[in-house]
């Protein structure tokens, strides 16, 4: 009776414990579905909603002023803006075409009859400096414009395409620069898209959809968002003279350059369901196809070592940032993100190597998903033009040159400067840095337990990555803090491209067993000469090593 009794209630339990989480997973897709439909609603909120929800001082009188009189203003400014965008962008279309198409014009192009609305004006102080006002107006431009795009494609099919649904949200800046004792007051006035935070728009052709014909929407997207990142988004900066006179210093102009050293990457996310990802990696500064640089492919592996050097044209150190992106090559289709990071260009000082380890991210907007995916491992180092005497680039091919070298060099300087600019370029590539370098491993503190008796009998092998010449300190039995003091040296012929590789082993009777590693390139000895540091070990619970690195150059006359 007992039995029967208690399976009955056994049943009514897990029978309500069902309904029970029915019921919640219902209420709990249901808040979903509502959170959605907010965040949608949100997302299609005009100005004049936003102004019905938020209090009159978030908007004040001179704002609606202005967006009132812009209004007024929209059908002359239509009708102008469009001539002037159809001439400007045509050419950065034409210039950016992908392969697949044979032609891409416009051939309608109208702003429709909706005015964009200011929502915010904000005066820059610290670009407000020497002879010039900077301001930032914010805007959003929900519009019903008519642009119709004909496109050719290489086999002979010719289709009007229409961009639609436009939605855009972002800060223009504008620099009246400079200031003048004559009526506007200033003597030209330059604008530039300083940051795009929304730019939606979808495609439709007659008769069809355009997603039907593979590859040809986001070819034309692609386009479209790579000449509005080239013609206007900043640091491009477009001058239009108010009183005549030469205004070229405010124009875009290179201010340095960014090396970059791709080391490797670690724990990455593994894409593939056999086997392991084929990480690649794609850095930008802008994201323009002929100013991003790609790595080599890695088969196979979740920790990859790249060791290649990338250089970048600086334009503004103080707002942009170096974008890296890694992905897991996938052959003919598509490669699938793996993750992305950045870095700020003003968080680098000049002249000096920063060595960083930038944890991977889903997106650098929206940074909700917090998954890890990996850590990526870069070493950088920004030149800016016009302090060469004072800053060290141990890329530059001076920095190879013997000083007979140099002498020669300076004198052909004088007479032929010309071609010497012309092959700077090639001779950069060609740098061929050769010296002898000593390692001295000092020691290490805190290394992971190891061995079943509680302790580990650590040593330190050294490798040179490329000429795969190795060093082997002595074994400290039983010790997690030990010190070696023991010093290596090694002739290396090609410092900028060698690598060194530190691994720490534990000591078997029977075998080893690898507690970790560091690994660096010989940029920042090539700079200082000597140094030391102390480097956490990876692919290792604890541990840091302690390590003296010495440069000694021997240079040998080359033919120039």
């Amino acid at each position: 009776m007992g039995f029967f009794f208690g399976m009955i209630i056994g049943i009514a339990i897990g029978i309500g414990l069902i309904v029970a989480f029915a019921r919640a997973e219902r209420i709990r897709s249901k808040c979903r579905s509502d959170l959605a439909k907010t965040v949608a609603a949100f997302a299609r909120m005009t100005v004049q909603d936003s102004r019905k929800l938020l209090p009159s001082q978030y908007y004040p009188s001179w704002l609606n002023w202005l967006n009132h009189h812009l209004q007024k203003m929209w059908p002359y400014v239509n009708e102008a803006a469009s001539e002037l965008i159809k001439s400007n962008v045509e050419p950065i279309l034409e210039q950016y075409r992908p392969v697949i198409l044979s032609s891409l014009k416009f051939s309608t192009l109208t702003l429709g009859t909706v005015a964009p609305q200011f929502t915010g004006v904000t005066m820059v102080e610290s670009e407000s400096v020497a002879g010039g006002v900077t301001l930032e107006l914010e805007l959003q431009w929900d519009g019903n414009p008519n642009i119709v795009l004909d496109i050719k494609t290489r086999v002979g099919l010719a289709l009007p395409v229409q961009v639609k649904n436009i939605g855009f949200t972002g800060v223009f800046r504008l620099i009246f620069k400079p200031l003048v004792d004559e009526f506007p007051c200033f003597g030209a006035v330059s604008y530039s898209l300083r940051e795009k935070k929304k730019l939606d728009f979808v495609f439709k052709i007659s008769g069809g959809d355009i997603s039907s014909i593979p590859g040809v929407s986001e070819a034309i997207e692609e386009t479209i968002r790579d000449a509005i990142e080239d013609c206007i988004t900043w640091p491009v900066r477009n001058v239009i003279p108010i009183i005549p006179g030469d205004y070229s210093d405010l124009e875009l102009k290179p201010v340095g350059t960014l090396e970059v050293k791709l080391v490797e990457a670690k724990e990455l996310t593994n894409k593939d369901l056999v086997g392991k990802s084929d990480p690649f990696a794609a850095i930008f500064i802008r994201p323009l196809p002929d100013r991003t640089k790609t790595s080599k492919v890695i088969d196979n592996d979740l920790n990859p070592i790249w060791n290649e050097h990338f250089e970048f044209i600086v334009e503004d150190s103080t707002t942009q940032h170096l974008t890296i992106r890694i992905f897991d090559h996938e052959g003919l289709q598509a490669a699938e993100l793996i993750g992305c990071a950045q870095v700020k260009l003003s968080q680098l000082e000049p002249g000096k190597v920063k060595d960083v380890w930038l944890k991977l991210v889903k997106d650098l907007e929206v940074q909700r998903d917090t998954k890890y995916r990996g850590q990526v491992h870069l070493e950088l180092l920004y030149c800016p033009f016009g302090i060469d005497g004072n800053i060290v680039n141990p890329f530059d091919h001076d920095f190879a040159l013997t000083s007979l070298e140099k002498a020669l060099k300076h004198e052909s300087n004088e007479t032929d400067s010309s071609e010497l600019r012309k092959t700077a370029a090639q001779k950069k590539k060609e740098v061929f840095v050769r010296g002898v370098l000593s390692v001295t491993v000092i020691s290490a503190e805190d290394l992971p337990v190891v061995d079943f008796m509680g302790k580990a009998d650590p040593f330190v092998v050294l490798i040179m990555k490329k000429s795969e010449t190795k060093a082997k300190t002595r074994v400290v039995t039983n010790n997690l803090n030990p010190v070696w003091n023991q010093t290596f040296d090694f002739m290396v012929e090609d410092a900028l491209h060698e690598m060194l590789m530190v691994e720490v082993w534990d000591h078997d009777t029977f075998g080893k067993d690898r507690i970790g590693r560091v690994i660096m390139t010989l940029t920042r000895v090539l700079m200082e000469g000597e140094y030391q540091d102390c480097y956490a070990l990876d692919i290792a619970k604890s541990g840091r090593i302690y390590l003296n690195l010495k440069w000694v150059a021997q240079h040998k006359v080359r033919d120039t």
